[in-house]
């Protein structure tokens, strides 16, 4: 038997001197899926690799990945996401609440480290006081706590009662099998989408040069539509980006956006739209009011704050007054007209939502807009807009005002200079460009988005704000991703080497051996509730009144930054690949399945935000 992978004491050099003891999850095929990692650069151990063809959640919706490794197998998360066993946070707490006999949430699922050595799911005292005489649960009611089942539902070890309230301690073991394990079943064949949303961003209409502040609502928006076609949503991004200078930009950034001219039936929407106008009471002439000249190029002007008092609409600026139109509004309502007609023809649905993702700057304008749209197309669709409203981007330290293009060279050069530091003089070639494009992409990308979209991002311009391994940082989120895929290679390497036996069938692996504290971490906080934290950052609910909504769109960049936190914890403290001794083999399988899981979860995640994960450190 050849000799195992030196372990990380053995090692004095880089980053993957050190870690390549820990192999990876399932055995790597010979047919690598798209998204799957690369062989190894040999002799280049400090060089991190980009994986060619990233996990295709824009378009069609999910991740695809390599054949089944936990949740992500053939149909990316598909397959244990619809799987009807697949157990679930929510199923479990509504079947606690339910065997206490109340359907209001008196349970809580811890997710602390220190909680989660003595249970996993607690219902507080004060509550039990409120909800049983003196607070104390009947023997039966903690009997049929115990006694839990059911599909979507976590298998309960045991309850009893403490000073801190009822705890719950679930079958741990049985809770890997069934989230790690063989899915229940082929995932469904794709249906047609059962909602359609036009996604509009502003920021892409009419600026003449792309600024920080017009990055933050276009991340957001292709986010947001990469999350909502995961959970089966059809989208149509608007406008049609038809600048070259922008287009390089977006191809830089890796921003997936429609390109090219709105269609030859935009000169007809728009003669229609001007036939409505004419018709309109709320049109009146060119003028904006008594003694102002008319606006040039300006068709007619249209009475908004009349047409809001009349229909009794609530949420729009106070004041709205009276809005010239022009020829460039009309052909904005037409591509907006358009986008609604190819999500409606052909039977696809009766109506869309229109969400208009704005930063602050431009919320007035886009409310004028909103309002012609109602008055000149007073259909269904344009009573279902809605804003989507960011904060404003905050630049410090700029020596005159900064261009997107200009904000994304200086995050690259920082970028450059960072890995330097961190990996030493990089090699000026092809996939090295590639790799620090990526991670600057990525820098970007959580810079912009894992702040909730209402609030303020500032952006700070000085050298000391990038870094490779800062915690909160979209290159440490890459970083983590990329010791995963060491882990694959080192370990296919050893298989094809003969160190180390195949991974056997998620069927016969033995999970008891997972007792870790970070292991439990990793499957409890992070892949049992992977899919409802998907499904929780595409939620767009709509307002008790007005025409803003609020979106979690910050949810799965906060995700990631705390699971490469806790996964970087665990890999740093625990072995997975040691001594080729048998005795020691079920413990290893199982870490890899898990670990194999924890890597599919990553490339899923990372899809939704279009970044291909790095292949190789």
């Amino acid at each position: 038997m050849a000799a195992p992978p030196r372990s990380r004491h053995t090692h004095h050099g880089g980053p993957a001197a050190r870690h390549a003891h820990h192999g990876g999850p399932a055995p790597v095929t010979s047919k690598m899926a798209a998204g799957s990692i690369q062989p190894a650069q040999r002799g280049r151990p400090g060089a991190l690799r980009a994986a060619p063809n990233m996990a295709a959640a824009g378009r069609g919706g999910r991740a695809r990945g390599r054949r089944h490794l936990g949740p992500g197998g053939s149909g990316g998360w598909a397959a244990m996401e619809t799987g009807e066993e697949r157990p679930g946070v929510a199923a479990t707490l509504r079947a606690l609440n339910g065997a206490l006999g109340r359907p209001a949430g008196l349970w809580r699922k811890e997710s602390g480290a220190r909680n989660l050595r003595h249970r996993d799911f607690l219902a507080p005292q004060a509550a039990l006081s409120a909800a049983f005489p003196g607070g104390q649960v009947p023997a039966d009611v903690m009997a049929s706590v115990t006694s839990l089942g059911g599909p979507g539902v976590l298998a309960v070890r045991g309850c009893r009662q403490t000073p801190a309230g009822l705890a719950v301690q679930l079958r741990r073991p049985e809770a890997f099998r069934r989230l790690l394990g063989p899915p229940p079943g082929p995932a469904p064949a794709a249906e047609p989408p059962g909602r359609w949303v036009v996604l509009h961003c502003p920021a892409l209409r009419g600026a003449p040069a792309l600024r920080p502040r017009h990055l933050r609502p276009l991340l957001l928006a292709e986010h947001l539509a990469r999350l909502l076609r995961a959970q089966g949503a059809g989208v149509r991004l608007v406008p049609a980006l038809a600048d070259e200078g922008s287009r390089e930009l977006l191809r830089q950034l890796r921003v997936d956006w429609p390109s090219g001219s709105a269609g030859s039936a935009l000169p007809d929407a728009v003669s229609a739209l001007k036939r409505a106008l004419g018709r309109s009471p709320c049109a009146a002439g060119r003028e904006q009011g008594a003694g102002t000249a008319p606006l040039p190029g300006a068709i007619c002007a249209v009475r908004l704050k009349s047409f809001v008092e009349q229909q009794g609409l609530v949420g729009y600026d106070p004041n709205l007054d009276v809005l010239l139109v022009t020829e460039g509004k009309l052909q904005a309502l037409a591509e907006l007209q358009q986008a609604v007609l190819q999500c409606t023809a052909g039977g696809q649905g009766s109506c869309c939502s229109i969400v208009h993702v704005v930063s602050c700057e431009e919320e007035f304008q886009q409310q004028q807009l909103d309002l012609l749209w109602r008055i000149l197309d007073p259909g269904a669709h344009t009573a279902l807009q809605k804003h989507l409203v960011c904060g404003p981007v905050k630049v410090t330290n700029p020596s005159s005002p900064i261009g997107a293009d200009q904000y994304f060279q200086l995050r690259r050069r920082q970028m450059y200079e960072a890995s330097v530091m961190k990996y030493g003089e990089l090699a000026q070639d092809e996939a090295w460009t590639e790799v620090i494009d990526t991670l600057t992409a990525a820098a970007i990308r959580f810079e912009m988005l894992s702040t909730a979209h209402r609030s303020q991002i500032t952006l700070d311009l000085e050298n000391s704000s990038i870094s490779t391994k800062g915690t909160k940082s979209g290159a440490f989120v890459m970083y983590n991703c990329a010791r995963l895929a060491t882990l694959f290679d080192t370990y296919q390497r050893a298989v094809e080497q003969g160190t180390y036996p195949s991974l056997p069938p998620p069927s016969e692996l033995d999970f008891s051996c997972l007792r870790e504290e970070g292991e439990w971490l990793l499957l409890f906080n992070y892949l049992l509730p992977f899919p409802e934290v998907l499904q929780q950052a595409a939620q767009l609910p709509p307002p008790s009144k007005g025409i803003r909504i609020t979106a979690n769109t910050e949810t799965v960049c906060k995700f990631l930054i705390q699971l490469s936190m806790d996964f970087s914890s665990y890999y740093n403290r625990v072995h997975i690949l040691g001594e080729p001794f048998p005795h020691l083999f079920d413990q290893m399988f199982a870490r890899l399945q898990l670990l194999g899981a924890v890597r599919d979860m990553f490339h899923s995640a990372l899809a939704t935000l279009h970044l291909a994960p790095l292949s190789q450190i």
